[in-house]
């Protein structure tokens, strides 16, 4: 569906608004009664894609009010299919098989899930702080879903949808922040590396888009140094959630320079560079750090330039690793900033 959307656009504008709308009741209707899982996350995750092609103004109210009433059904239903498991765990006839067929609808709920996320990631993103009012009533269900006794999917999840909400929402998500501040400060350090890693990115994002309120908990640096620093840091499964906090110390040192100690933690962030399995981090680290090379900063140059091999070491596995798509911007900065330190430094 969204590919359909690209190829109308080049008929103009009018047309492509003509097929959205012929689309757009047919979409919401069929998440509301598609019965087959498989086939709802799909049709779930085109809608979402469809919003990100349109953008603000292709719902209108009515859209809006069929649309909250499904996905807070959904949700709602989430949270009821949990319970009935739970009690069905109880039965006298619950075995491992019974297990293994609660685990499979454990698993298509999660997945539905992740697409009510992402529709409203696309949401947040096209209407920005508009949306709020609208977002308010699954409020009481998305912070049921980061509730500490809830299973680590529900609270990663949870945590993505208010990342989304102070990413795209701020300053005006500072209203809701006393449901979600504390628990992903708590979570930085939590057993499951993906809740560790929803975590760290809200934080990257509040210090990144959250405005001045969220100033004093960009004090939370040495819960996100505790987990880059962990001995099992740079594990397989681990090591998405240890550059996002490796990323979040960085948006802090660079948006909120005034709340950390940035020349006494520089030289550690750079010993953990480069990032390569997170690549939209890996961006924002090495944009960080080509900002601190142009301004000629002295502790990522070292005395006399001596920490120049160091900096080309990080940007040389970066490449290796593919950490940056060669379209990207950011590399033809990287590539910039090495030739102008060769020109200046080596003539």
């Amino acid at each position: 569906m969204p590919l359909l959307l690209e190829c109308a656009r080049v008929r103009g504008p009018e047309y492509l608004t003509q097929m959205w709308h012929f689309m757009c009741d047919a979409l919401i209707k069929a998440i509301g009664t598609e019965p087959d899982s498989d086939v709802l996350s799909e049709i779930m995750h085109s809608f979402a894609k469809c919003i990100e092609v349109m953008g603000d103004g292709c719902l209108n109210n009515e859209h809006f009010e069929e649309l909250g009433g499904i996905l807070k059904a959904k949700l709602e239903e989430h949270f009821k299919n949990q319970e009935l498991r739970q009690v069905k765990r109880q039965d006298e006839d619950y075995d491992e098989q019974v297990e293994e067929s609660l685990q499979d609808e454990d698993d298509n709920d999660v997945y539905i899930l992740t697409k009510v996320s992402d529709i409203l990631h696309s949401i947040f993103s096209s209407y920005k702080e508009k949306v709020l009012p609208w977002f308010e009533q699954f409020l009481p269900l998305i912070v049921n879903l980061i509730c500490p006794h809830r299973p680590w999917p529900d609270r990663q999840w949870g945590l993505c949808i208010f990342d989304d909400v102070i990413e795209h929402c701020s300053p005006a998500s500072f209203k809701y922040a006393e449901y979600f501040l504390r628990p992903m400060l708590q979570y930085v350090c939590d057993n499951s590396p993906e809740v560790r890693q929803a975590a760290a990115y809200g934080l990257g994002v509040m210090a990144q888009y959250g405005g001045d309120n969220y100033r004093p908990f960009c004090t939370a640096l040495p819960l996100l140094v505790r987990v880059i620093q962990s001995a099992d840091s740079k594990t397989k499964e681990n090591v998405n959630a240890t550059e996002n906090c490796i990323s979040a110390v960085g948006k802090i040192m660079k948006f909120k320079p005034d709340c950390v100690n940035v020349e006494e933690v520089l030289p550690h962030w750079l010993s953990w560079l480069p990032l390569h399995e997170d690549k939209e981090e890996a961006v924002q680290t090495f944009n960080y750090l080509c900002d601190l090379i142009e301004s000629n900063h002295p502790i990522v140059l070292g005395p006399n330039n001596t920490n120049l091999p160091k900096i080309f070491s990080i940007i040389a596995e970066g490449e290796l690793h593919e950490a940056i798509k060669h379209e990207d911007p950011c590399a033809k900065r990287l590539a910039n900033v090495v030739r102008q330190v060769q020109v200046s430094r080596f003539g």
